[in-house]
């Protein structure tokens, strides 16, 4: 019997799960909601309803189980210490729970590098010595690959480049700090702002977009009105992408990888965004050769946290 390593990837509303060969082939996928709001035992019901289908579905003998999370995580016990994005995920022993049932290998990672991970292994980053991953979604994650392997700071811990300090008299993020990268350039972010705009220019196309309804206007929808030249929307995405050419810059100088890999929901636009971003780069090619480093869009979009937690697996064989 064939061997799998189902992957999941764990976010604050959905999980999802593909079995994955050897080779990175994904056999069969599937997906739930998390409805973390019904508590851990509920949701870590569904993700272990969520492994016994696929097994049943390829037929296969399960190796290993790889799970890519929103974090908070406390890798040393592989624990989910997540109360923002999973309320009430505090302290949950997620690895130690999926071993006694499945009685496998589980390997646990922050979901931004298991998406690396997955670029590394089969996606833009492969066979890069240097990978930098920037996922900018509803928040921003950021990972670092070295050689293949995940840096890791203090105490094993998943350092948070979406954190860094852009501008310190900046809006007030969840960790506490002003002016995050995370809350000036992420999704939620960019609609903020789009409303925002929104409001002191009705005669914007955002506004028509959302069929009158200021709560309806996202990122995509100032996006779309930007693509259309509206003013206020170009100003919204201007903004965006030049705090987001800042935290890559950030980020250039203080790794200065081979190659950096972007990618996220808010990434659909980077039509928009990369070219204020690669202009940036360039002209901030100042301390490390940043000209050189390759700027590229993730390859495996949806599948890339699923494919990464499984070779976080596959790794250990």
């Amino acid at each position: 019997m064939d061997e799998i390593v189902i992957g999941i990837d764990l976010g604050g509303t959905m999980v999802r799960a593909g079995a994955v060969q050897r080779d990175g082939q994904i056999l069969a996928m599937g997906e739930t909601t998390i409805q973390a709001s019904e508590g851990p035992n509920a949701g870590l019901g569904r993700i272990s309803a969520l492994i016994n289908h696929l097994v049943a579905e390829t037929g296969t003998s399960l190796l290993g189980i790889g799970i890519g999370s929103t974090g908070p995580l406390d890798l040393e016990r592989g624990a989910i210490q997540n109360p923002y994005t999973l309320p009430g995920w505090e302290d949950v022993p997620i690895t130690a729970h999926l071993q006694g049932i499945f009685n496998v290998p589980v390997q646990l990672e922050n979901d931004a590098d298991a998406a690396a991970l997955g670029e590394y292994w089969r996606g833009a980053g492969q066979n890069v010595a240097r990978l930098m991953a920037v996922t900018v979604g509803t928040g921003i994650g950021t990972s670092l690959i070295q050689k293949g392997q995940i840096y890791r700071g203090i105490n094993n811990c998943h350092p948070e480049g979406g954190h860094i300090i852009l501008d310190p008299s900046g809006p007030l993020c969840y960790c506490g700090a002003n002016g995050c990268w995370e809350v000036l350039a992420a999704g939620p972010a960019i609609s903020e702002q789009a409303r925002q705009a929104a409001l002191r220019h009705p005669e914007s196309l955002m506004l028509a977009l959302a069929h009158g309804k200021i709560d309806q206007i996202d990122s995509l929808t100032a996006a779309s009105a930007a693509r259309q030249q509206d003013p206020a929307a170009c100003e919204v995405i201007n903004r965006a992408a030049r705090y987001m050419a800042q935290g890559i810059v950030n980020l250039i100088n203080a790794f200065a990888p081979d190659t950096l890999v972007l990618s996220g929901g808010v990434m659909k636009s980077a039509d928009l965004f990369l070219p204020e971003i690669r202009q940036f780069v360039h002209r901030n090619n100042r301390m490390v050769p940043a000209d050189s480093i390759q700027i590229v869009l993730a390859r495996l979009g949806y599948y890339a946290g699923i494919t990464g937690a499984a070779y976080t697996v596959y790794q250990q064989q």
